[in-house]
C-alpha cells in the first residue's frame, strides 16, 4: 500500500488519496490510529447531543464517529474521557494574526489551548509589507508541523487606497494566482475601500473589481468591511456588490438591517452583549448567518481575556444558548467560508480537531485535540513549537537608509509670519472636513499648542529607503511631558511608522530606535529612550512566546504610565488608560475615514489627503 500523504496543507491530488484511505478505514478495512471516547458529543449540524460516543482518527483526520464500541475496525490506541463533552475545534472566521504580534507558530501555541484550531487569516497586514511572499509566510508554520490550520485570504487592501504605496500590490492576476495555488485560500480579504467599489471614477475601481472577479471565478468568498454603512441604500448596494459579510456592526438595528439583506454578520466582542440580547428579544431563531470574530487582539489581551472562547462566553452570558454559541464558532464560519469538508464539525473527513469541555454552560476547556492528537491540557500547550529562522525577506522590512533628524518633523512657516493656519484632525477623524487653527510661529517653524491639546503626529515611509516624512498637527492624542515621543511600526493598514511627540528631537530618536529594531514600539521620555518592544518579523510580529512578548509590553506600559498623555473623551482607550495603543488604528484609510495622513508618495506627495475624493491640502498655510 502506498503511503498516505502528510496533509499539513490541503491540495487536490493528495486530498483524493487521503479520502480514499479514510473510506477504507471507516469501513474497518484498514486500521485506525486512535479512538477518543467521550461522555457526550455535540453534532453542530443538528444541534443535538449524543451520549457515550467515539471519534476515530486516521492520520490527521476523522474517519468515523458513532456510539462507543461499534467501530468495526482495528484501532491502535484508545483514549477514554467519560467525564467530558466533545465539541468541534473553534474557528476564527476573520482574524489578523499579525495583531497578536506573534508569528504563526507562536500564535498557535497561544490560541490552541483556548480551542482555536483553525483561522481564516485576513492577510492584508503582512501583504502590505511583503505582498509577494504572503502565502509562503502563512503556510510555513503548518509545513513545519504546527497544528493550527491557517486559511489565508489575500488582502483586497493592498494597498488600502489608491493614495498609498509600498510593500505589495494586488490586482486581478495576483488574486487569480492565489486562488489557484492552494485549496486553503478561501477568497478575498475584507473589501474596505467602499468608495472604490461604488464609484467608477475612483482610481482603485478597476483593481478592486478585478480582484472580486478573480475570486468569483474560483468560487471563493469575498469578505466585506461595511463600517459606517448604516443607511438602507448603502447596505443594499454593499450586498449587491457580492461582498458577503460585515464584521463592523456596532448596533443591534444595524446588525438586523445587514442580516436581513443577506450579509453574514461576524460579531466582535465590543458590541456583542448588546447585539445578542437584542437579537434574542427580537426572536431570532436561525443564527446560521452569524459568527464570532476576534478580528484584532494582541497576545497580551489574549492572555488576559482569552481567544474566540472569550467571545462565546460573552454571548452565553448575554443569554445565548451554549450550543448556538458553539455553532457560531464552528459550523457557521465553516459554511460561510466553504470549508465544511475540512473543519467546523466532528464528522468524517474533517481534521481531527476536538475541544473537550468539563462544563458546557461555562465553556470550560480542559483539553484540546488538533490533527487527531491532544495538544493542550488546561491552559498549557503540550506541543512543540516549530523553530523557524525567518529569512531576511520577513525580518528586514524597515527600509530606511538614513538617520531621521529632528528637522524632518519641522513645519516651516512663511517668512515674517507670527502665526500660521494649520489643518488639524484627531484620532478616528470621520468628519468630511478637517479643523483649522491658528498656531504660533517660533524660529521660523509652526509650533504645537498644548493649551488646545495640539501635538504633532507624523508618518515615516519605511518602504522606499528614503524615509520620507508626512507631518501635521493632531488634537488630543500625544504626550504633554516635554521631550517625549512614542513610535510604532504597526500602522493599519499600510504599516509605515507613525510617531507622536512633544518635541521633534524626541520623535526622531524614537523612529531611529525602530529602524535599529526593525520594527515594534519605542518610547522616549524626557529625552531618553526608556522602553522598546521588538516586532522583528514584518515590523508587525515577534518570533517568541506570548509570555515573553507580554513581559516586554508590560514594561512599555509601565513606562507609558509615567507620561502625561493628552486625550479627548472620544479617544480614551478601552485597555491600559494612559497609553495610546489604539493609535495603531488611527492611521486607517478605509471608510468611514475621509481626511487622513499617509506617507508621502507619488500618489499623495503632500501626505494629507481626502481618501473619499482624492483632494489634497497643505497642512499649514
Amino acid at each position: 500500500m502506498n503511503a498516505i500523504p502528510d496533509d499539513l496543507l490541503i491540495n487536490a491530488p493528495d486530498e483524493v488519496r487521503i479520502r480514499q484511505d479514510l473510506v477504507l478505514t471507516a469501513l474497518g478495512r484498514r486500521p485506525a490510529d486512535r479512538a477518543l471516547r467521550v461522555g457526550k458529543l455535540l453534532d453542530v449540524h443538528s444541534r443535538t447531543w449524543s451520549e457515550d460516543q467515539e471519534i476515530v482518527f486516521k492520520g490527521r483526520r476523522i474517519a468515523w464517529v458513532g456510539p462507543a464500541g461499534s467501530y468495526p475496525g482495528e484501532v491502535r490506541e484508545r483514549v477514554h474521557r467519560p467525564e467530558f463533552a466533545a465539541v468541534p475545534g473553534f474557528g476564527e472566521v476573520h482574524k489578523h494574526i499579525e495583531s497578536s504580534h506573534l508569528t504563526p507558530e507562536w500564535e498557535a501555541a497561544l490560541v490552541l489551548p483556548h480551542g482555536n484550531t483553525w483561522t481564516c487569516e485576513a492577510s492584508h497586514e503582512f501583504s502590505n509589507v511583503n505582498g509577494a511572499r504572503n502565502l509562503e509566510f502563512w503556510f510555513e508554520a503548518r509545513r513545519r508541523g504546527s497544528p493550527l490550520k491557517i486559511f489565508p485570504q489575500p488582502g483586497s487592501a493592498v494597498p488600502p487606497t489608491a493614495y498609498e504605496w509600498g510593500g505589495g500590490w494586488y490586482g486581478r492576476d495576483e488574486q487569480a494566482r492565489f486562488m489557484a495555488e492552494s485549496l486553503m485560500v478561501t477568497g478575498l480579504d475584507e473589501v474596505m475601500d467602499w468608495p472604490a467599489v461604488w464609484n467608477p471614477d475612483n482610481p482603485s475601481y478597476k483593481r478592486l473589481w478585478g480582484m472580486i472577479e478573480a475570486t468569483f471565478a474560483a468560487r471563493g468568498v469575498v469578505e466585506g468591511h461595511a463600517s459606517g454603512l448604516r443607511d438602507l441604500p448603502s447596505i443594499n448596494a454593499f450586498a449587491a456588490a457580492g461582498l458577503a459579510s460585515d464584521h463592523e456592526v456596532q448596533t443591534p438595528e444595524e446588525t438586523w438591517d445587514k442580516l436581513t439583506r443577506g450579509l453574514f454578520v461576524e460579531l466582535r466582542v465590543y458590541a456583542m452583549d448588546e447585539i445578542v440580547k437584542w437579537l434574542i428579544a427580537k426572536g431570532l431563531q436561525d443564527w446560521s448567518q452569524i459568527a464570532f470574530t476576534t478580528d484584532d487582539r494582541s497576545a497580551s489581551h489574549t492572555l488576559e481575556l482569552g481567544a474566540s472562547d472569550h467571545n462565546a462566553r460573552v454571548a452565553i452570558e448575554a443569554g445565548l444558548s451554549p450550543e448556538i454559541a458553539i455553532q457560531c464558532l464552528t459550523i457557521n464560519p465553516a459554511r460561510h467560508m466553504r470549508l465544511t469538508p475540512f473543519v467546523g464539525s466532528l464528522a468524517p473527513g474533517r481534521f481531527g480537531d476536538v475541544v473537550l469541555l468539563s462544563d458546557v454552560a461555562k465553556l470550560e476547556i480542559v483539553e484540546v485535540w488538533a490533527d487527531g492528537a491532544q495538544v493542550s491540557e488546561g491552559k498549557r500547550y503540550l506541543g512543540e513549537v516549530p523553530r523557524i529562522e525567518w529569512p531576511e525577506w520577513a525580518t528586514k522590512t524597515v527600509n530606511i537608509k538614513r538617520t531621521i533628524k529632528p528637522e524632518d518633523f519641522e513645519l516651516r512657516a512663511e517668512p515674517g509670519r507670527a502665526t500660521m493656519k494649520a489643518a488639524v484632525i484627531r484620532p478616528f477623524h470621520w468628519h468630511p472636513e478637517f479643523y483649522t487653527l491658528d498656531l504660533p510661529v517660533r524660529d521660523g517653524a509652526v509650533q504645537r499648542d498644548e493649551s488646545e491639546a495640539i501635538t504633532k503626529f507624523a508618518i515615516v515611509d519605511r518602504f522606499s529607503g528614503d524615509g520620507r516624512v508626512a507631518k501635521m498637527f493632531w488634537r488630543g492624542c500625544g504626550p504633554r511631558t516635554p521631550e517625549t515621543a512614542l513610535a510604532c511600526s504597526v500602522a493599519h493598514d499600510k504599516h509605515n511608522i507613525w510617531v507622536v511627540g512633544s518635541s521633534d528631537a524626541a520623535m526622531a530618536k524614537a523612529v531611529n530606535a525602530l529602524i535599529e529594531l526593525q520594527g515594534g514600539w519605542a518610547l522616549v521620555r524626557a529625552g531618553e529612550l526608556v522602553a522598546t518592544v521588538r516586532f522583528e518579523v514584518g515590523g508587525l510580529m515577534s518570533c517568541r512566546s506570548a509570555q515573553a512578548l507580554d513581559a516586554e509590553m508590560q514594561a512599555l506600559y509601565a513606562e507609558g504610565r509615567k507620561v502625561d498623555w493628552m486625550y479627548e473623551p472620544t479617544f480614551r482607550p478601552r485597555w491600559y488608560p494612559g497609553f495610546p495603543e489604539r493609535l495603531m488604528f488611527a492611521t486607517l484609510t478605509c471608510a468611514p475615514w475621509s481626511w487622513v495622513l499617509v506617507a508621502p508618495c507619488e500618489q499623495a506627495p503632500l501626505g494629507f489627503i481626502n481618501v473619499q475624493t482624492g483632494e489634497a491640502h497643505p497642512v499649514v498655510w
